[in-house]
């Protein structure tokens, strides 16, 4: 297989750093001083933290902004397939060529300096978004915020705050909602807060307590805007600005409905975009792997008329939502699934045992970071666990059966190989 220039660019700068996260952001100023403090030369910032949630609450505000004719730059985190999709500006995802320049830029000005790939992606992408001063900048936090290197902002137009709950903990001196809350919420500039609906209302609850010194102003799923579905198949959103009427939006499951509500929430308020704006980027929204169905190519022809979906999530509440949506499904699922080593195992695909017809586990192919399937199936201990050596064969398995879906879930490096292998 043929190297890239930008996978070249890459291998070199995951070289400069042993640790693919290291929090702190010494090593982010002191690049973005030598890049000559581009964080404060933009404007129009969005922040969006969360342990789920970011990516769709980003993905549906940006649909909305561009139908509304705004221009967006946007930086999310991580990539399915390429780094470019972390990238875009002026409402276009960077090709190969354009960001491997720009990170042999930042990686010369660095020079000998030490920083972790994600503190070079994310300040490349604030140097670059330079040359689109007036455009809405979304940014999308790595892990947490408050040592994130996405926090280097001294001015802030909102923030989307997505779902919390425990992830990460061996990242975390205080290992509880309490502490992970802290550090996703603590260190948030002054502006406007949306906040997402929330497991429970304790969680709710806390959220609001780690805010109450923060000056900005703050609307929360529930109390300040609501959304609901409706027995004609619409959504039904309300805020104080009124209700609107809302077709299906093209991301799949019902936890989406929330994610966009608290983007639409913002949008309405802070950007004063029409009823009719939002109602239009309702079926322009895409996101890849979360809930994603391949109606093509190599794999999709290996099971027919079958169905394939595909889900990056990884941890409880992403198999909490997962599994309602197979809930609702009049066809047979089966989950195949591959983790990384450090995430829930037991109690993601537990979260499966009552509403999937079949469990087959696979290992991640190309991940050293992954669990193997019989270490997982161990973890487990259900005998009705089936195993697989691939994707394709994992597929193959229950063929068989007409009209059913299978189901690719458990992480997004799995995602991206099923999207990879397509």
């Amino acid at each position: 297989m043929m190297v890239t220039k930008l996978q070249k660019i890459i291998s070199k700068i995951e070289k400069r750093h042993s640790k693919k996260i290291d929090l702190s952001l010494d090593r982010t100023f002191n690049l973005l001083n030598k890049l000559g403090n581009p964080q404060n030369k933009i404007k129009n910032v969005v922040t969006v933290v969360g342990t789920n949630s970011k990516a769709s609450m980003a993905t549906a505000l940006s649909a909305i902004l561009k139908e509304a004719g705004f221009k967006y730059n946007l930086y999310t985190s991580p990539h399915l397939q390429s780094y470019t999709e972390r990238f875009v500006f002026n409402n276009e995802e960077i090709d190969e060529n354009n960001l491997a320049i720009l990170l042999e830029d930042v990686d010369r000005v660095l020079a000998n300096d030490n920083a972790t790939v994600f503190e070079i992606l994310t300040c490349a992408f604030i140097k670059y978004a330079e040359n689109f001063k007036d455009n809405v900048n979304i940014i999308e936090a790595g892990l947490f915020h408050r040592f994130d290197s996405t926090n280097v902002f001294k001015q802030n137009l909102l923030t989307l705050i997505g779902v919390i709950h425990l992830d990460h903990l061996n990242w975390l001196d205080n290992k509880t909602i309490d502490g992970v809350i802290y550090e996703k919420t603590s260190a948030l500039p002054t502006s406007n807060i949306f906040v997402n609906n929330q497991m429970n209302s304790e969680i709710k609850i806390k959220i609001k307590k780690s805010l109450i010194e923060n000056k900005s102003k703050k609307y929360f799923f529930g109390d300040d805007f609501n959304v609901a579905k409706s027995e004609n198949s619409f959504i039904h959103y309300q805020d104080e600005l009124g209700e609107i009427m809302l077709p299906q939006p093209n991301l799949i499951g019902d936890h989406q409905i929330y994610n966009i509500s608290t983007s639409i929430a913002a949008t309405r308020k802070i950007f004063d975009i029409s009823d009719s704006n939002i109602k239009n980027s309702m079926k322009k929204m895409r996101l890849k792997g979360r809930l994603e169905e391949i109606k093509s190519g190599k794999l999709k022809s290996l099971i027919g008329e079958n169905r394939l979906i595909i889900d990056g999530g990884h941890n409880i509440n992403s198999a909490i939502s997962i599994s309602n949506w197979v809930k609702q499904q009049n066809e047979k699922v089966h989950l195949i699934c591959g983790m990384m080593n450090d995430k829930p195992h037991k109690e993601f695909v537990n979260q499966f045992e009552n509403s999937v017809n079949s469990i087959t586990l696979i290992d991640i192919p190309n991940q050293e970071g992954s669990i193997s399937k019989e270490e997982f199936k161990k973890k487990l201990g259900n005998k009705n666990i089936h195993t697989a050596e691939s994707i394709e064969e994992s597929l193959m398995l229950n063929n068989k059966d007409k009209n059913c879906i299978f189901l690719c879930a458990g992480s997004l490096y799995l995602a991206g190989e099923v999207l990879n292998l397509n």
